[in-house]
């Protein structure tokens, strides 16, 4: 900005230059015209007339350059045809030839320095304005793309939080359930609980971050019927915690996919139907036609944020535990198998995942 600045003052100051020596040049000829003029007819010249400007200080000179008429009382270097000063610059013509006694024509010009102070400014205010506005847009282009980094960054610490209060949970339920000698049946629960919640987190984190390194079978024909029925048993603890019921309508339905993946898939989808259900609710698991479809009594989702739950770290409510993975490892496995997922969800009615093989 500041070359293109001094770029643009020099070329305008150069353009005003030549206008204001052009100008001069040609009052001077129209001056050293007229005195040629009335030195042929044998006429004299009023030289005052010249001088009734406020633009131009003129002078007239002889032979031996010495003043003989005019405004102009500057010392004049006649070896020059233009003399540059602080403020003004001066014109010497010498076109006159000695007619009427005058050999050359001396004008200052008083506005070209002005107008080059004038441009000055004007440039200056305006590369002020534009370097504004410049900031102005960068500082928010810059704050629009740091956002994505500062979200992820908040994301990933909420994210840590949650991890670190998850885990507390469960583990903290099994100190106190085993701090006595001998256990009930309820401690012995609730024991299993905790542990079947730290296997959970344990293995959404190495599914997500390790990518699940272990040796993984190959994707094989499973009757998803049996591996839900397996599951849900799994759970059922979980639910009765809550008094939740969950009501199966399953028929055999066959398809190709890695066992661990099917349980990873399915176990979020179940487990949030659990975590964001109300006391006393119900899930009813459905499968037929190659559709299955998980139904919950919950807090359902907002309409806006439903593109935004299969995100990593997001979390659209604060209403139970979490940390924001479960349905983003759905999403994998399902893009995985070319599954199709839809959500359908009403706000404080429920939510349904179907998912079409």
């Amino acid at each position: 900005m500041l070359l293109i600045a001094l770029l643009y003052y020099q070329n305008e100051k150069k353009l005003y230059f030549d206008l204001a020596k052009t100008k001069m040049q040609n009052i001077a000829s129209n001056i050293s015209s007229q005195i040629t003029h009335s030195h042929m007819n044998g006429h004299g010249l009023e030289l005052s007339q010249f001088l009734k400007t406020d633009i131009y200080k003129i002078s007239f000179y002889d032979e031996n350059r010495r003043k003989i008429f005019g405004n102009l009382n500057d010392t004049i270097d006649f070896s020059k045809k233009i003399i540059e000063k602080e403020k003004n610059f001066i014109l010497v013509n010498d076109s006159t030839y000695g007619h009427l006694g005058i050999y050359y024509i001396a004008i200052e010009e008083n506005l070209f320095f002005n107008r080059v102070a004038k441009l000055k400014n004007e440039i200056i205010i305006l590369f002020l304005i534009i370097y504004f506005m410049v900031s102005v847009l960068g500082f928010f282009l810059a704050k629009l793309f740091l956002k994505p980094i500062k979200d992820e960054r908040k994301r990933l610490n909420n994210f840590i939080k949650d991890t670190t209060h998850e885990l507390n949970t469960p583990i903290s339920a099994i100190l106190m359930s085993a701090e006595e000698e001998h256990l009930s049946s309820k401690q012995i629960k609730r024991i299993k609980l905790a542990a079947q919640r730290i296997s959970e987190v344990y293995k959404d984190l190495t599914y997500i971050f390790l990518e699940d390194k272990r040796v993984l079978s190959e994707p094989k024909e499973h009757n998803l019927k049996e591996l839900i029925n397996t599951q849900i048993k799994y759970f059922e603890a979980l639910a009765q915690k809550k008094k939740i019921s969950i009501d199966t309508f399953l028929e055999d339905t066959f398809f190709t996919i890695d066992e661990n993946d099917f349980i990873r898939l399915f176990n979020n989808i179940l487990s949030n139907a659990i975590k964001y259900n109300k006391q006393k609710g119900k899930i009813e698991i459905e499968l037929k036609n190659h559709t299955l479809t998980i139904s919950d009594s919950g807090i359902g989702i907002e309409k806006d944020k439903i593109n935004d739950i299969f995100s990593r770290y997001y979390r659209a409510t604060d209403y139970s535990g979490g940390f924001g993975i479960g349905l983003n490892i759905v999403k994998n496995i399902c893009e995985k198998y070319s599954i199709k997922i839809v959500v359908d969800s009403t706000l404080k009615k429920g939510t349904s995942f179907i998912l079409k093989f």
